[in-house]
């Protein structure tokens, strides 16, 4: 299943794209229930993951089932980041050997993790802001692991089980605040989690859709530009050790967002940045095209 966050008019609602076309499924419930209204689940995406297969089995039931005045057309509606309130997102630093060596960094001995604040979550078709404070915004594609149970101190031979499912992310970074470097590390705050620097979406792949998250491309442009192209495969660690590092000492949950890290093509090491006017699209294979527009703030 392909499920996403949508607002049509002030409601923030869980849709299913669906052969072209977003299965409302608020309205499809009350229309194949002849229910006065949804349960709360299909308003809150991370209530919906936490609500595990019995959730999902009524999403399938509906979807089904659903009348036409319960699907909405793409262009009708506004995309919301897929989870839009996670507790965490957690981001992990230069987890492809090629993108440290542009970047001139040893890779780790083990995840080097930080996070992005749910400030900077922004969805599909959705301006980013290059913040009038900021000169040198720069992009990063990475597929997103979406948690779908809770668990601490994960074995990485079942990481998967916790998985709900898979989306694309743009780690937009503000090389001019997070760089240089003070006595005390990277401005990682500034630097990753001003105001729309996560763009994630368009939606969730759920977990059944992808056989293996360890092997899928991955490719960056900027107004129709190839800038990055990769494969998962290139991880130094991979999603299931992430999920294992991630989770030891720190409870991982239903929702929480883990940003895998970028392949090599980002414009800091060639002087190559965003500005207003900019079109920007990050591509996961099997899971979509997430597309943002930059604006300047004035």
């Amino acid at each position: 299943m392909k499920l996403l966050t949508f607002r049509k008019g002030e409601a923030r609602r869980v849709g299913l794209f669906l052969d072209g076309f977003v299965v409302d499924l608020p309205k499809a419930y009350t229309l194949v229930y002849d229910a006065y209204e949804a349960p709360d689940f299909l308003h809150d995406m991370r209530k919906l993951i936490a609500a595990g297969r019995p959730a999902l089995e009524i999403v399938e039931y509906i979807s089904r089932r659903a009348p036409e005045e319960a699907k909405l057309s793409p262009k009708d509606i506004v995309w919301e980041p897929p989870v839009p309130n996670p507790e965490k997102i957690l981001a992990v630093a230069v987890n492809y050997k090629s993108h440290g060596k542009e970047m001139g960094h040893e890779p780790p001995p083990k995840p080097y993790f930080f996070p992005k604040l749910p400030n900077a979550l922004v969805g599909h078709e959705q301006p980013v802001v290059k913040h009038k404070v900021v000169e040198k915004m720069d992009w990063e594609v990475e597929l997103v692991v979406v948690l779908g149970r809770p668990g601490k101190y994960i074995p990485p031979e079942r990481a998967l089980d916790y998985v709900f499912g898979y989306t694309v992310g743009n780690d937009i970074s503000l090389r001019d605040w997070q760089y240089p470097a003070t006595q005390y590390g990277l401005n990682w705050i500034w630097g990753k989690s001003m105001d729309t620097a996560a763009p994630v979406g368009p939606y969730i792949v759920t977990r059944d859709e992808i056989e293996d998250p360890n092997k899928l491309g991955l490719e960056l442009r900027v107004n129709g530009a190839v800038e990055q192209r990769g494969n998962t495969s290139e991880l130094i660690f991979n999603v299931q050790q992430l999920i294992y590092w991630a989770s030891q000492g720190i409870t991982l949950k239903p929702g929480d967002l883990i940003f895998t890290g970028t392949p090599p093509g980002v414009g800091f090491p060639r002087g190559k940045f965003l500005k207003g006017g900019d079109v920007v699209e990050a591509e996961v294979e099997k899971i979509g095209v997430l597309r943002n527009y930059v604006v300047e703030e004035k």
